[in-house]
């Protein structure tokens, strides 16, 4: 599952390096061997931490919401960091689905870097108690189950969010079993090869390293059955629009009608994703998707943030896996209220999927019940890229702030949970949450980027607020 390298390797040991930092899938590269070559890369060419010829120097764009492959994406966490870091980006995070694999390696592999980083998962979890049970709130395949992230996760966090979502992932893999034979049928009616779960779909991921198993896994198992039929090319097109009734929009037919295309697997996924899934799909249960009261519980226990995602009524999907449909727009006044009061403290969205009439509404309805914004674009393609020029626009500024105020979060919560940034034991909780969030900014901005938790360092910037 890696891809290209972000940077042409024209050394010998640059393409052995790259090869190891971008290794994802085949098991022949650990984190640890991948950290590094990381620190390889950057002894070779020491210009890249901060900027030089091969790399943009930080423009200090930011993004909280990068998929490695933990989940599934292209990207193993340390490549995720090199590209964030090749892409100018000042700070980045991961939130991987039912998953915090990524999060140790993610963290070091910024440290290396030198760029801010966050860590934390992606949810799905259940509304149905709720009195938003039978609509569609941000999540395109099931009424009444909602994604949410888990954000600034503190190191300390880590090993208990992996227990956590233990019994989550086990209740995942038994719909992916059952997901990827009804697949399986409907490809071998079509002429196809026969899906295997334990052969083709486990393999794609890093399950046994405490990653999950998404139906993206299933989707490119089943890319993966079409591409060996059809070969890539003007007869893949033809052969899914005769043979399973996938008509590719103009922009997808152009893209996988080039064998050359570097993104290939990922574009047919959005396509079997927005024409395919929904036939095979299976609707979770109440083991996958929690109430929401119990992963907020969670959060708030290992004092994490958690944040609702924000999706908004979708006209036209940047990466092609998303029908036009309406969301949770019609209805936010009513959801906004209930979500903080259920226990949210922050919404999470993605400037550039959305209006700015939507934003502008979301960002009011935020302030009026006191709720952190986080911004990100959730990165699981090799064709989607790691800039997020809007939140540079002075009117986002609060976005670059929330950021750095996630950073300073999770360092310092890690160390001492009353210091965390909503903790009801901070000497700074009588202050507004904008105050905080201010405040909280400037120690992440002063951290050390490659030293970024040392303890002397965040103890003096705490002290610094007395």
């Amino acid at each position: 599952m890696g891809d290209a390298s972000p940077v042409s390797a024209e050394r010998p040991a640059d393409k052995r390096v790259f090869e190891l930092l971008d290794r994802a899938g085949d098991g022949r590269a650990t984190g640890d061997e991948r950290l590094a070559a990381l620190r390889t890369l950057l002894a070779e060419r020491p210009g890249e931490r901060r900027g030089g010829d091969a790399v943009p120097r930080p423009t200090g764009e930011v993004n909280n919401h990068v998929h490695t492959i933990y989940s599934f994406s292209p990207y193993t966490p340390a490549m995720a960091a090199y590209r964030a870091r090749a892409a100018g980006l000042a700070a980045a995070g991961s939130v991987d689905h039912d998953s915090a694999g990524a999060a140790v390696e993610m963290l070091e592999a910024a440290a290396i870097l030198g760029i801010g980083c966050t860590v934390g998962l992606e949810l799905r979890v259940s509304f149905l108690d709720s009195p938003f049970a039978g609509r569609k709130i941000n999540n395109p395949d099931s009424p009444g189950i909602a994604y949410m992230t888990i954000q600034g996760l503190p190191r300390t966090g880590i090993p208990k969010a992996a227990e956590f979502i233990k019994p989550i992932a086990a209740a995942r893999g038994a719909r992916n079993r059952r997901t990827t034979a009804a697949a399986s049928v409907l490809l071998e009616g079509a002429g196809y090869g026969v899906l295997d779960y334990d052969r083709d779909v486990l393999p794609l991921s890093k399950a046994a390293e405490g990653g999950s198993v998404t139906e993206r896994h299933i989707l490119a198992a089943t890319a993966a059955s079409i591409i060996a039929r059809h070969g890539k090319g003007p007869a893949l097109v033809a052969g899914i629009a005769k043979e399973l009734g996938i008509a590719a929009p103009l922009r997808a037919a152009r893209w996988l009608s080039d064998s050359g295309n570097p993104h290939y697997l990922y574009d047919l996924l959005g396509l079997l994703k927005a024409g395919l899934l929904d036939r095979v799909f299976i609707q979770p249960g109440p083991d996958e998707c929690i109430p929401a009261a119990d992963a907020l519980a969670f959060a708030h226990r290992v004092g994490a943030i958690p944040a609702y995602a924000y999706l908004g009524d979708v006209a036209d999907s940047p990466t092609g896996d998303k029908k036009a449909e309406s969301f949770e727009d019609s209805y936010l006044d009513e959801l906004v209220p209930y979500i903080a009061d259920l226990g949210f403290q922050a919404m999470a969205y993605m400037p550039p999927r959305n209006t700015r009439s939507q934003i502008d509404r979301l960002r009011a309805l935020c302030a009026r019940c006191g709720l952190m914004e986080i911004s990100g674009v959730d990165i699981n393609s090799s064709r989607q890229s790691f800039n997020c020029p809007e939140v540079l626009a002075p009117a986002m500024s609060r976005l670059l702030d929330a950021t750095w105020a996630l950073v300073a979060h999770e360092k310092l919560s890690g160390i001492d949970g009353s210091l965390g940034l909503f903790s009801a034991d901070n000497f700074l909780a009588p202050r507004s949450l904008a105050e905080r969030i201010d405040l909280y900014a400037r120690v992440g901005r002063a951290l050390d980027p490659e030293h970024p938790e040392d303890p002397e360092l965040l103890g003096r910037l705490a002290r610094g607020w007395r």
